[in-house]
Order: structure tokens, then sequence, then C-alpha cells
């Protein structure tokens, strides 16, 4: 089995085109056929399905995916313990993050990373709602939490906090919070997760905020959204600090219950599928991310 026809393979389902997956790799459109058909028989099952409309990956090629890249992976490794690896990465990186983070951070970033990798197509999946790595073939990820999943393997980005704020006007209008208590006669602002929130202060003194018994709620599932309507006045909300750290500063938001933060300190995860060999392509994006962003966190504070 060459690796060059799992190159093959696994671009085309990428792309779901076996044309422009063989174009890419040099190949003329029937060469590329054949290699695809000539792997397909030493495996022994059907990896691409092919119609004259379209190309979709069946359910073994889909099962047959990571192991191809992780072959791809090791010979890459091996290549490069020799000192002759490829002065250019190539190949389609497949990345999913939340699109508020990514619009902030990663996003600016974008064209100095793909300026020093030229060769390397970027494909980015951006969402607030989380994928699964393995059932969309993703190669990365961004999580706010490690995933309870053994196939599943964890790169800190990044520490975090999260804090409840409010704009200055919402302030005036209802009062200030004195404890945790008082939270439940105010408007809340609330991402999707209404469970019961423990708090933490500096020294150590615990209470817990229940958003659902708070008087009003608006329920949210973007980030930024969550960030505009409390800049409008609309409630108090829970945000990650490198969400609000800017408006904090700028004083468009104030903290409440200032002394406290969500117990359960959160992190920035990279996670990508569980393997002896992280190729090339993901560890040269995971450490681009962790020295832009992670070395020094902007919203880094200091309890």
């Amino acid at each position: 089995m060459d690796t060059q026809s799992l190159r093959l393979f696994v671009l085309a389902s990428e792309t779901l085109n076996i044309s422009a997956a063989g174009r890419t790799l040099g190949m003329a459109p029937a060469v590329a056929s054949t290699r695809i058909a000539k792997l397909e028989r030493f495996l022994g099952v059907e990896l691409l399905h092919r119609s004259t409309r379209k190309v979709s990956l069946s359910v073994e090629g889909h099962d047959f995916l990571p192991y191809a890249r992780e072959m791809i992976a090791q010979e890459e490794a091996a290549v490069a313990a020799l000192g002759k690896g490829q002065a250019q990465i190539s190949g389609t990186l497949r990345f999913t993050a939340p699109s508020t983070f990514a619009q902030i951070y990663i996003a600016p970033l974008l064209p100095q990373f793909m300026d020093q990798h030229p060769d390397l197509t970027l494909d980015l999946h951006l969402s607030d709602a989380q994928f699964d790595l393995i059932e969309g073939s993703y190669d990365l990820a961004l999580r706010n939490a490690v995933l309870a999943d053994s196939s599943l393997t964890a790169r800190k980005l990044a520490d975090d906090a999260r804090v409840l704020c409010a704009s200055p006007a919402y302030l005036d209008r209802y009062g200030v919070p004195q404890n945790a208590d008082d939270l439940a006669a105010h408007r809340l602002i609330a991402f999707q997760n209404l469970d019961p929130k423990g708090l933490i202060a500096a020294d150590g003194t615990q209470a817990e905020f229940e958003p659902k018994r708070a008087a009003h709620r608006l329920v949210l599932n973007d980030g930024l959204t969550q960030k505009r309507a409390t800049l409008d006045g609309a409630g108090i909300s829970i945000n990650s600090m490198w969400l609000v750290h800017d408006a904090i500063a700028d004083g468009t938001l104030v903290r409440v219950l200032p002394d406290y933060e969500v117990a359960r300190r959160p992190a920035l995860w990279l996670i990508y599928p569980k393997s002896n060999i992280v190729s090339t392509k993901v560890r040269v994006f995971m450490d681009f991310l962790i020295k832009h962003i992670g070395n020094a966190p902007v919203w880094r504070i200091d309890q």
C-alpha cells in the first residue's frame, strides 16, 4: 500500500472530487481514478461512492480515513527523523473552533500562518456548536474543556476565567448585587447552559448561583451576541475573560461580584485524534496558535 495512493484518497475524501485531488498531486484524472480503484481492490472495499454527478465517502471509507491519515503521518515522521522532511508542509488541515473566539483571535493570524505555509490548505469550520472530531474527519479542534473521549488527545492553549458582568447603565437601573443570592432578582443573559454555577473568591469563599432562579432570562447561543446584549444593558451575564477583558478595561462593562469568578476555572484546549504520531501540519498549527495566543494571552488576569 503506497502512501501516495493514501494521500490521494485523503484529499479526495476532503474535496469529494477525485480529479481535483489527483491534480493537486500532479496526476491526470484517469491516473487518479485508477489509483483509487487499485487501493480499493487491495483493501477489498469501496472507499468512495462514485456517480456521474458526485463522489461521497462510503461507510468503509469513513472508517478507514483516520488510519490513512495516521499512515501518512508516520511516513512524514520517519522521513523527518532522517533529516529529509519536506521543506514545505502541504495538504489540507481541517480545523473546527468556536466562531466567537476564532473571529477575535484566530482570523487576524491566518494571513501570517498562510504566508509561512503557502502549500497548506486550511479548511476551517467555525461554530459555537461543537462537532464530533472523528465523525467530521477534523484534524484539530479548539474546545473550552477536555472532552471525556479516550480516542482524543488535548494540548492546552491557554488558561481562562469566567466572570459575571453587566453594563453600567443596567446596574444604575436595577442596582448592584451584593451577594450571590441577590442575582435571583436580576435579569440574566445566559449562554445555553442553565445549570447551577459555583462561585469562588480569591480568599476561597464559595457561593452558588442558580440561573434558573433568575427573574428574567435571555438565553443565547452565540458569544458575540451575548456580549452585545450585555453591553446594551439587557442583563447580567457570565462570560469568558477572553471575550470581555477589553470592555471591562475600558469601563463599558463592569464586573458583578468582582471578588468572585466561576469556581470551575476553564481552559482552552486544542483537541486532536489520539495517535502515536501527530502529523506535521497539525503540530505546526498548534505551535503557531500557542506562540501567538497562548504564551501571553491578552486576557490573562492575576488573582
